[in-house]
């Protein structure tokens, strides 16, 4: 197969984006409801439980949207293992990249607090949520383009193999 050009990249890239928004506002619309509702006040209920418990619902509902529309012609075969198998490691890249929206979101909330910003609003926890995500964004396309929905049978062959099958015949 060949590899994919940077026209395919940015097409799926724009895919993706489009796609994510839905989860965005999974993600967002979740985190503001349990900040305002159920965690009203509480830091640690604000700025740890309901971004987890948001992502992961937003992660699930992205992984759909993916499976099914953006990287559908890269899955081989559909079947409940196939499903569960793309699901794991989807889920595994989702944890790096909340990872890395976690420490955005709570570098922003100390910024705000430093600088008494937000501070008089109830939607400062969903506002430093949307800015992290922005960070989280890029990594979990490179994981999904490259890692979880790359081309299937897509192998790569150096130009030392290349040249021993040209010169057998092959």
């Amino acid at each position: 197969m060949q590899p994919r050009t940077k026209k395919e990249i940015f097409t799926k890239f724009v895919m993706f984006v489009l796609s994510s928004s839905a989860g965005t506002v999974v993600d967002l619309g979740l985190h503001w409801c349990l900040s305002a509702f159920v965690f009203d006040g509480n830091y640690w209920g604000s700025f740890w439980v309901a971004p987890t418990i948001s992502f992961e619902v937003a992660s699930l509902v992205n992984f759909i949207i993916a499976y099914f529309f953006v990287w559908k012609e890269r899955i081989s075969q559909r079947s409940a293992r196939s499903f569960i198998r793309h699901f794991l490691g989807y889920n595994a890249a989702s944890i790096g990249a909340y990872l890395i929206k976690f420490v955005a979101m709570q570098g922003l909330h100390f910024l705000f607090v430093a600088f008494g910003w937000f501070q008089d609003w109830s939607s400062e926890p969903v506002i430093c949520n949307l800015l992290g995500l922005c960070f989280s964004g890029a990594f979990n396309f490179f994981m999904s383009e490259f890692v979880i929905f790359g081309k299937p049978g897509q192998k790569k062959v150096s130009e030392e193999e290349n040249l021993e099958h040209q010169i057998d015949g092959e």
